[in-house]
């Protein structure tokens, strides 16, 4: 039996950093999350999951932890205000650790990424079941045409290569 799970954005946030740089953090209740996982007979292998993440929220002030890499710049987030992942296969390694490999949207821009997702549990709360991942990732940023001018003062640049996507989802039956 297959049961759809819906995201729980209140309870969902992500963190988007470059080394030397936390470019934001996307907590849930600032920002719009839609998304799900499909989990048969609770067991998470070959689960599928799909998000995406509105960057572009105007309800919110949204404060940028790193004032030399803002999120408008890096992302074009007027531009292209949707993040985007649908799985195409997960696989259960042990308990916790599995490897989810699916398409990324950035910018309109759509790569296949493996990702590591942790799979936190099953949990029951106010009579609402929950089930709870975090999923990880290094990311190559020019891949999806993030591109930054921040320098440091030597004249280097201020990021590395890789972003890291750190993404901690809840979701509800």
């Amino acid at each position: 039996m297959k049961t759809t799970w819906k995201i729980d954005s209140s309870q969902s946030d992500v963190l988007i950093k470059m080394r030397h740089s936390i470019i934001a953090y996307l907590a849930g209740t600032i920002n719009k999350f839609k998304g799900h996982v499909d989990i048969r007979n609770n067991e998470i292998e070959d689960a599928s999951i799909e998000f995406s993440l509105n960057v572009n929220n105007k309800e919110t002030k949204l404060e940028h932890i790193d004032t030399h890499l803002r999120l408008n710049d890096f992302l074009d987030i007027n531009e292209y205000p949707i993040i985007s992942f649908k799985s195409t296969s997960f696989q259960k390694v042990n308990k916790n650790i599995n490897f989810l490999k699916g398409n990324l949207t950035i910018k309109n821009i759509t790569k296949v990424v493996e990702l590591d997702a942790e799979f936190i549990g099953f949990n029951a709360y106010n009579g609402d079941r929950k089930a709870a991942f975090e999923i990880t990732g290094d990311i190559n940023r020019k891949d999806f045409g993030l591109s930054s001018n921040s320098f440091t003062q030597s004249g280097g640049i201020a990021g590395g290569q890789d972003i890291k996507l750190i993404a901690n989802l809840e979701f509800t039956a």
